[in-house]
């Protein structure tokens, strides 16, 4: 074969291979973007099979409040359909069905609904005795919580786990997300400010489920005399520390909104101070202030009603600063406690002997005296908080051993 003959075939196998080649991608319909659906959390409750073969056939104690559910129907509801002998009911604070004030005394008692004995986890009786515990074979611990050191049910879970392990009963903890559990932040309590407002060593902000706070509880060992309860935690489904997740019900009467929620752990503060929380307004914990204020340009009157029974300032015209503006979104992504609306507050109130309450009860809160001796020093916001960081990194290594989220 001739020299131009082979260029031709060559020439010619070539351009028959081209068109066998598909169309370039400028040429081919755009794909359509493949639109991922997150699936829906499931809390610990929702997963029946995972522990009803554990309550079946014994006497069971449930610690439960109004956001103990499954969907729509309350566990003990829930329960009671599949048979499982509940001999008492174990209220924290506010109560079974969540209308008492934070701080108000919850009396024993029986559900209207079930008839089922109520006994209080709350004042002076925080841990149940051998005589609540009668007939009991396994306690069940299901409360929502948000993620704060100084919001009590984790103290409650601590009484009851205690007295578990005292009297060798099994406790199983349905866990539920944590909304504030994106971040870890805050003073590291001191344990000389131990408090029911405060009960083990940690931040402020946590950053761990309830039930992986059970985890450390018993693997610290802080339990009395270092005992350890028998701990089954049933995790929740399609859940991680990032998972932005919208409470179904309000965790307490003055906590019933995403926002406020988020804005809890740095407005709490205010809880210790002669100013108004907000507590008896639409927007308890996204608003302070005090008659005396002269500053902010918002005004509100705190009043008594449900949840908020004789609320500081009661009936007087307080003047201060609303934070009603943040979306539950803009809360939720400033990821740290906002110091700079206490100090500023701070700062700007003309009878500084009087912004602390006398008792002190802002270092019942921070878990140190610290934060108020500083404030009072005039200490800058970046300074106060460089004094958490070394405490906070011992934390974040001894929390990593018991999260059970990626």
């Amino acid at each position: 074969m001739g020299a131009k003959l082979k260029i031709f075939v060559l020439i010619s196998t070539l351009w028959q291979l081209s068109c066998q080649q598909p169309h370039s991608s400028a040429a081919t319909t755009p794909a359509i973007p493949e639109v991922v659906v997150a699936p829906p959390i499931l809390t610990g409750a929702a997963q029946l099979s995972e522990y009803l073969p554990l309550l079946q056939g014994k006497g069971v104690g449930l610690v439960v409040n109004p956001t103990s559910t499954i969907g729509t129907t309350h566990l003990v509801d829930t329960l009671l359909t599949h048979q499982i002998d509940i001999k008492a009911i174990f209220a924290p604070e506010h109560g079974f069905r969540g209308t008492a004030d934070a701080g108000e005394h919850v009396a024993n008692g029986r559900d209207t609904r079930t008839g089922l004995p109520i006994i209080s986890l709350y004042g002076s009786h925080r841990e149940p005795t051998r005589s609540d515990l009668q007939g009991v074979d396994v306690l069940v611990f299901d409360i929502q919580d948000v993620g704060a050191r100084f919001y009590t049910y984790i103290s409650t879970l601590h009484y009851v786990m205690q007295a578990a392990a005292l009297h060798q009963l099994p406790v199983i903890v349905l866990d539920r997300p944590n909304p504030n559990g994106h971040y870890v932040d805050g003073p590291v309590l001191n344990p000389a400010f131990r408090s029911f407002v405060g009960m083990h060593p940690v931040p402020v902000v946590h950053g761990m489920t309830v039930g992986e706070y059970a985890r450390m509880i018993n693997g610290e060992g802080w339990l009395e005399g270092g005992r350890q309860a028998t701990l089954t935690v049933v995790p929740c489904l399609h859940y991680t520390h990032d998972t932005t997740y919208e409470l179904p019900i309000p965790p307490s009467p003055n906590l019933s909104k995403m926002e406020a929620i988020y804005l809890y752990p740095s407005t709490c503060f205010f809880e210790g101070t002669t100013f108004s929380e907000g507590r008896g307004t639409p927007t308890p914990f996204q608003v302070f202030g005090h008659p005396d204020f002269s500053e902010g340009g918002y005004t509100f009157t705190p009043v008594s009603g449900a949840g908020a029974k004789h609320p500081k300032w009661e009936n007087q015209l307080c003047q201060g600063v609303s934070l009603t503006h943040l979306t539950p979104e803009a809360a939720r992504a400033m990821g740290r406690i906002n110091l700079s609306w206490l100090l500023d507050a701070y700062t700007r109130f003309d009878n500084k002997k009087e912004f602390f309450l006398p008792n002190h009860f802002i270092d019942k809160l921070a878990g140190t005296d610290q934060l108020r001796l500083h404030i009072q020093e005039g200490w800058s916001e970046d300074r106060i908080r460089s004094t958490w960081q070394a405490d906070l990194d011992v934390y974040k290594v001894i929390r990593e051993k018991y999260l059970l989220y990626n």
